[in-house]
């Protein structure tokens, strides 16, 4: 009996931990390491953007992404970052940011917001939840691709 009442405490306490390790994860990209053109139809990139990653707004905003990837993953969300303006990935030279920025593009490529401040999760899905291609997702069932 006291084997069963160890074996259920140890099951209890090693459950949260267990939670915890099976959280997704939307690891942010560089992108100087990639191309813009790479997500075309596949997926929405926010890029954020600082000159430095010291950045109070960028280390902020890099936060609130990972607070709660999983209903950025439903909404096939990448995350790129670049902090160094001296050598400009394609994504600064085609958004050609100032200091930080957070910018949000559609699936088509187009950009869709542009924020000098970092928001929300919250914040992100719902404006996402506006976009017409995420409305033409939702109304064919298509949580996304």
């Amino acid at each position: 009996m006291k084997f069963v009442a160890a074996l259920c405490l140890a099951v209890l306490a090693a459950a949260p931990a267990a939670a915890e390790t099976s959280r997704p994860a939307l690891p942010p990209v560089a992108a100087a390491d990639v191309a813009l053109a790479d997500f075309l139809w596949l997926k929405r990139p926010i890029v954020v953007f600082a000159d430095s990653p010291n950045d109070p707004a960028f280390q902020t905003q890099l936060r609130y992404l990972a607070d709660d990837p999983g209903e950025l993953i439903k909404r096939d969300v990448v995350i790129l970052t670049d902090t160094d303006p001296a050598v400009p990935s394609e994504a600064r030279q085609s958004l050609r940011p100032r200091g930080f920025s957070m910018v949000l593009l559609e699936k088509n490529g187009q950009v869709m917001l542009r924020k000098p401040l970092p928001w929300s999760v919250r914040e992100i899905t719902h404006a996402i939840d506006k976009f017409p291609l995420r409305q033409q997702e939702i109304r064919e069932g298509r949580s996304g691709g």
